[in-house]
């Protein structure tokens, strides 16, 4: 019957999360991350070989964190679905599901508790707190790192049953897939001994046999305490249990995967930029943000409504919020401590969730945002432990918990799965999801900004620029809002604004390539071709590997300057970046034929050609170049 009601359960899951989370295939990228890591990326693009698996273990593009494995898996998507983001929706939504059956399985080893392990499941798959995770799909990351996690996790489960160095191997090398996928893996050791605790039960103290004294005055006395003495005897084989020690040592080489991966996170995210001045938010002004957060999550887990993408930095709450969330934490915490031994469940689960947040708590902040939904995703178990274990004790008699909790339970999952399906709809483009936040976010510059670039790509110019002013207007510092509102100014054909506000942006950060780049090509279609040179040698000198810079550059340098040595040097090194860019390689061709090296610039002419086919000024000016170097041979 046990088997019966685990396949009932498993089938039960696989539909209720396609039913929630289904429409999502009908959803396009979003114009935030998607195109970094998919739409635009020809890393991506170019598919799964030699040249991408070096790029993937060693890029430093969109320096974030380290996830090769992450990069893997978009890679495999676009060779297998293309610019169709349907395809690429269906593998999260299936990982997400493969995910969730672990969690279930896994729980059910553990615990042996069918309907709680199934309930944390159900909640954990259905709840629209996932949805960012899920219907997002630059946040891959998300949803590959949790499945190896949780494959991690079962794994740990075996080993424990029956010790063996394969299954540790084994579980080591599952946590670094999970590390390769998203860095904020690293903290399941600390899961692990938690789990060790409850419900594997390894923390348990070696207890003294009992004597067969002891078993014939226990015989003499209450059934309650004939129940004690067979219970110590059956203790008796905890004196094989692996003392703390032990277990502490045999989490060292997860602690130090973890804590490698961390300090590489830090130095890149550092290196690229993205971290946070200590000056610009003050570490009490961190905290504060992450007592706030913590019970911030807590509140979105209860009440899962007004969900955006994006959340603005605290403004400034009265002294009470902060005292308030504070005390909530300490209370939770003081009692789970005090009831560590007789609901377990509760000390674990209350802190999975406290201590999976933490990386992501703010008190090394990356991004300007003040918490996100996607990062529940591995937290949010906990709280599902704390509640499948602890509602219950609430209802001593059997009967009453069938009568009330399996209804209640279900409508949860009913209300749930259809708060699910409607933000998942919030997804669906780039307008609607930044629409939706600025409808239930205040003072949001970013959704401003997102939401201007989404309405520009459909020709609304005039929307566009009101947003980007709007998102000035709430941060004054704003300088993507500024590049994007010269941009919209372009589009008008309003030179003189477009050319203002690019330089308002250089003023407020002159190491924003994007502004240098947008402004030489400005320049460069008004004929000032001087300070088209000039703007594009700024954005080499902010980005050796910007590409179209070098290539750029290159033209104007031989086209205009007729210094075809330069210009050379300038798309060579644009090749080098990236060979595989068939109009660099006319451009060079081009060059090369008009310095004389006629056989050089008939191989980029034939490689150009074979990178894109239906090239047909390249296949003239290749028999051009072949017919000019015949009648050379022949005058020879």
């Amino acid at each position: 019957m046990s088997k019966k009601y685990n396949y009932l359960i498993i089938i039960f899951l696989i539909v209720a999360s396609f039913s929630a989370y289904g429409r999502i295939m009908g959803n396009e990228f979003i114009n935030i991350d998607d195109n970094i890591f998919i739409t635009e990326n020809k890393n991506i693009q170019s598919g799964i070989n030699a040249t991408s698996i070096k790029w993937a273990l060693t890029t430093s593009y969109f320096p974030d964190f380290w996830h090769p494995l992450t990069w893997l898996s978009h890679m495999l998507d676009w060779s297998l679905f293309g610019a169709n983001a349907s395809g690429h929706h269906l593998v999260s939504l299936l990982l997400h599901i493969a995910t969730v059956l672990l969690l279930f399985l896994f729980l059910n080893r553990t615990t042996k508790s069918l309907w709680p392990s199934a309930f944390v499941a159900a909640l954990f798959a259905l709840h629209p707190l996932r949805v960012e995770s899920v219907a997002w799909a630059a946040e891959r990351k998300d949803v590959l790192s949790m499945f190896f996690g949780l494959l991690t996790l079962y794994t740990y489960t075996l080993y424990v049953e029956k010790p063996q160095v394969s299954k540790y191997i084994l579980c080591l090398i599952l946590f670094v897939l999970g590390l390769m996928a998203k860095p904020m893996l690293v903290t399941l050791p600390f899961v692990l001994l938690l789990l060790d605790y409850w419900p594997l039960e390894r923390w348990k103290k070696e207890i003294k046999p009992v004597t067969n004294e002891t078993q014939a005055i226990s015989l003499k006395k209450s059934k309650k305490h004939k129940t004690q003495s067979i219970q110590q005897n059956i203790s008796v084989t905890a004196k094989d249990q692996p003392k703390i020690s032990q277990l502490l040592w045999e989490k060292v080489p997860f602690i130090f995967l973890s804590v490698a991966v961390t300090i590489m996170v830090v130095w890149q995210v550092k290196v690229g930029g993205l971290l946070t001045p200590l000056k610009r938010l003050p570490f009490l002004t961190r905290i504060i943000n992450a007592i706030i957060s913590y019970v911030s999550y807590l509140g979105k887990t209860f009440w899962p409504v007004d969900l955006a993408v994006f959340y603005p930095y605290w403004q400034a709450l009265p002294f009470w919020q902060y005292l308030g969330a504070l005390l909530i934490l300490l209370l939770i915490s003081a009692v789970v401590i005090l009831y560590i031994r007789k609901q377990p469940f509760l000390f674990v689960g209350w802190f999975w969730y406290l201590g999976t947040l933490f990386p992501v708590i703010g008190l090394v902040q990356g991004g300007g945002q003040a918490i996100a939904d996607r990062y529940t995703y591995l937290p949010s178990i906990g709280i599902g432990i704390m509640l499948a274990w602890g509602i219950p004790l609430f209802f001593k008699r059997e009967k009453i918990r069938k009568i009330i909790l399996f209804p209640a339970g279900v409508t949860a999952l009913v209300i749930l799965a259809f708060l699910t399906w409607q933000q998942c709809g919030y997804w669906k483009n780039s307008v609607e999801l930044f629409n939706h936040a600025l409808q239930v976010t205040k003072n949001n510059p970013l959704a401003h900004v997102n939401l201007g670039i989404a309405l520009a790509a459909e020709g609304k110019h005039q929307e566009a620029i009101d947003h980007y002013r709007n998102a000035i207007k709430i941060n004054p510092s704003d300088y993507k809002a500024y590049c994007n509102l010269a941009v919209a100014f372009k589009d008008q054909g309003n030179i003189e604004e477009a050319v203002k506000n690019f330089r308002e942006t250089i003023r407020i950060n002159p190491n924003y390539e994007d502004a240098y780049y947008n402004l030489a090509n400005l320049f460069r279609d008004q004929g000032n071709i001087e300070e088209a040179a000039k703007y594009y040698r700024e954005t080499i000198r902010i980005n050796p590997k910007d590409v179209d810079a070098h290539n750029n550059l290159g033209i104007i340098l031989g086209m205009y300057y007729k210094k075809n040595d330069e210009a050379i040097y300038q798309f060579r090194q644009s090749l080098q970046i990236d060979k595989n860019n068939s109009d660099t390689h006319v451009n060079i061709a081009i060059a090369l034929a008009n310095k004389g090296e006629l056989k050089e610039a008939i191989e980029h002419f034939r490689t150009a050609i074979y990178l894109k086919p239906d090239d047909a000024q390249a296949r003239q000016a290749l028999k051009e170049v072949i017919e000019l170097e015949q009648n050379q041979k022949k005058i020879k």
